[in-house]
């Protein structure tokens, strides 16, 4: 008796995997180490950080601490707080290049998977207030220069940023390829301008007469906060790079050549005289440029733009990669979120409550990234080589 032949076995549907390759070109990569094949060339990862201390806002600081303790302390509290910065961010871009992971990942293999909570969402909070000064601060000048609508301004730009930062990593090491030599011309421009104008200019060396008490030790903690939150966040940058040492190579774009360049044109600015109101704005540049008139007007909105919308983005960024690991949202959803609400906290002034902030966030932020730096780079290798018994487990 014959039995019907039995129909061909089938085979499960096989999933097409994603192509690596085009993966990388759009993943962030917020809540998994960025695989080998995603990372990016030493130059790429460097132009990130390149454009991101070559701002307004530490020609403005820059000029705050030349005008409070003289040019030549003001130069000694600059060398001294960006050298801090060097090692303290470069060491933590070691551990992020050789590992490939964000700073909430990092934090999380040393504090735990519920301890890691607290400085992840603290600094991934903190970094979308600068984003909110920022963005404030680029509608404030360009009204004080050259007499735009400030609310309009500021809701526009925080738009065109948030836009800028939705395109990834990609954008920000565009936009430094941009921001930092347009920093560095017109920069210089701005000093020669002074130190030719008529009559000549005299450096001024001693602090200005009823200049705020600012002590040589709070000039340095000045210079060290205003990259205490993304410098601790760095690994969001430098996990890109092939290796630890890449990444140390990256971040020596910033710190020391970056971060100084922009504090000592403000802390020129200063001395030469050229700034118009030292106590408040520092050495803030741009009304000098405008100024002249001609082609540095439109150049000066392009270098506003430009410039703050670097830093901007960088700080998005960083609290959009941050919030992502806590939440689970991808990093997109996440940036259109923490946007909106940077931008309503610029266009509502927020921006102007800043300086105390920035002294606190000096003393506070830095100790985070020192725990990271102790546990990951100095204890571990102990607690490998103790093997199992010396070994212990990430803290709680």
């Amino acid at each position: 008796m014959s039995h019907p032949a039995a129909p061909p076995a089938t085979r499960p549907a096989v999933e097409p995997q994603p192509d690596p390759a085009a993966r990388a070109a759009f993943s962030e990569y917020e809540s998994e180490p960025v695989p080998a094949h995603a990372r990016r060339r030493t130059s790429s990862v460097a132009a990130v950080w390149l454009g991101f201390p070559m701002i307004l806002t530490c020609a403005v600081f820059g000029g705050l601490v030349v005008h409070s303790v003289g040019f030549w302390p003001g130069m000694g509290a600059i060398a001294v707080g960006t050298l801090v910065l060097m090692v303290y961010v470069g060491a933590l871009s070691y551990l992020a290049g050789r590992s490939g992971e964000s700073f909430a990942l990092m934090a999380m293999r040393t504090f735990g998977a519920t301890g890691y909570v607290v400085p992840a969402a603290f600094l991934a909070t903190v970094v979308i207030g600068w984003f909110a000064f920022q963005t404030g601060l680029t509608g404030s000048t360009l009204h004080g220069s050259l007499g735009w609508d400030q609310t309009g301004t500021t809701l526009a730009a925080g738009l065109l940023f948030v836009a800028v930062t939705l395109l990834g990593i990609r954008a920000l090491s565009w936009i430094g390829v941009v921001a930092a030599p347009l920093y560095l011309v017109l920069g210089v421009v701005a000093v020669v301008i002074v130190a030719t104008r008529s009559g000549g200019a005299e450096l001024q060396t001693a602090p200005a007469a009823g200049a705020g008490a600012l002590s040589f030790g709070a000039a340095v903690t000045l210079v060290v906060a205003l990259f205490a939150d993304s410098g601790t966040m760095t690994a969001d940058f430098t996990r890109w790079a092939r290796s630890g040492r890449q990444a140390v190579l990256a971040t020596l774009a910033a710190f020391p050549f970056g971060n100084a360049v922009a504090l000592v044109v403000g802390g020129l600015v200063v001395a030469l005289g050229g700034a118009t109101d030292p106590g408040t704005a520092g050495g803030d540049f741009l009304g000098i440029l405008v100024a002249q008139g001609g082609a540095l007007v439109p150049l000066a909105v392009l270098f506003v733009v430009v410039n703050l919308g670097s830093v901007c983005a960088h700080c998005l960024y960083n609290g959009a990669v941050g919030w992502s690991q806590l939440t689970g949202m991808r990093m997109r959803r996440t940036t259109l979120v923490l946007g909106a609400v940077g931008v309503v906290l610029a266009v509502a002034g927020i921006w102007t409550y800043f300086e105390v902030w920035l002294n606190l966030l000096g003393v506070i932020v830095p100790p985070i990234g020192a725990v990271l730096i102790v546990d990951q780079l100095l204890l571990a290798p102990r607690r490998a080589a103790a093997g199992p018994v010396g070994a212990r487990g990430a803290w709680r």
